[in-house]
């Protein structure tokens, strides 16, 4: 018998059991995921663009 994997919200911190039946993971409930859904609708998470030149694809060297 495998023991059941303990894991943490990553929004509240809560630990929960990590199984099939957790039908919100990586979120402990709903709510947790809904307010995780609209940080990311309302452009408060944001992933950093890196701008490559047109020209050949690579990336622009860093001014000083």
């Amino acid at each position: 018998m495998t023991s059941a994997r303990t894991v943490r919200c990553p929004h509240c911190g809560k630990t929960f059991e990590w199984s099939a039946e957790s039908p919100f993971r990586p979120f402990c409930s709903p709510r947790c995921k809904d307010i995780d859904f609209g940080a990311w609708a309302s452009e408060r998470y944001r992933i950093p663009a890196v701008e490559e030149d047109e020209e050949d694809g690579a990336p622009k060297p860093e001014r000083d």
